[in-house]
């Protein structure tokens, strides 16, 4: 699991990047805080605040409806749907860092 781990751990971190750069305007900045924020909150509640790298990686592998459905509930905005992948590896990244195993 390592070497996907590794790999998985690149996208979140391109995911965060991404993120960053998108965030320059001010408008989508606060858009894309809020959706950060809820998928944190989903993360918390299916994860817990005790948790491997390993233990984040599954959670990823079956995160993409959830993520769906949860922006699409509680934080919908105009083309969402395009910049979900972007938002959800960057709360993924986020996450990680609380991880156990965390090292940079």
């Amino acid at each position: 699991m390592i070497g996907s781990l590794d790999l998985v751990r690149d996208d979140w971190e391109a995911g965060y990047r991404r993120l960053e750069l998108a965030s320059r305007d001010e408008t989508r900045a606060q858009q894309f805080r809020a959706q950060t924020e809820i998928i944190l909150a989903e993360l918390r509640r299916r994860v817990g605040s005790t948790f491997s790298l390993e233990t984040l990686a599954a959670a990823y592998a079956g995160a993409d409806a959830w993520v769906r459905q949860a922006i699409e509930e509680q934080a919908p905005t105009p083309e969402w749907a395009r910049t979900i992948v972007m938002v959800e590896d960057a709360a993924f990244h986020i996450y990680a860092r609380g991880a156990l195993d965390y090292a940079p």
